[in-house]
């Protein structure tokens, strides 16, 4: 019974550091030739605050990589192109950027249409409305269609 206790109060510990962490683990794509040059420079023109949520930093550091609220909203630029997205796929249009929504995984939305597919996951505690829109002008900026 001791050691249950030894073991349970250890994993506390560990939780309660990994929450204070201020730092995200995302891993970073590999984009290359135009598109990685489209996502460097949308790395430089994306906003500091996403629907009220700061920008956090990640781990390990990537151009290809952001985070607003300690991971509530992350964004990955040069992914390959959705798996699940069919020819016919329905895209919505926002702000003029074309965004999927894989249906198996709804808080997912990948940019389309583009010279370098962003992905953006978005929580529960967030409006993706209010985070696409932000998000439209630095993609139409930075990476060409």
């Amino acid at each position: 019974m001791r050691r249950v206790a030894r073991v349970a109060g250890t994993m506390a510990v560990l939780a309660a550091l990994a929450g204070c962490s201020s730092t995200v683990r995302v891993d970073p794509p590999t984009p290359s030739g135009e598109a990685a040059e489209a996502c460097r420079r949308l790395a430089g023109v994306l906003p500091a605050t996403l629907d009220g949520a700061k920008r956090t930093p990640s781990e390990p550091a990537s151009p290809y990589v952001a985070v607003w609220g300690g991971g509530e909203i992350t964004l990955r630029c040069g992914v390959p192109r959705p798996a699940n997205m069919e020819p016919t796929a329905e895209v919505a249009d926002v702000n003029g950027v074309g965004w999927f929504q894989d249906p198996s995984r709804p808080l997912l939305f990948t940019s389309v249409n583009r010279v370098a597919y962003v992905e953006v996951t978005i929580s529960r505690e967030h409006a993706p409305g209010n985070v696409l829109v932000d998000l439209a002008q630095p993609i139409k900026q930075a990476i060409p269609e």
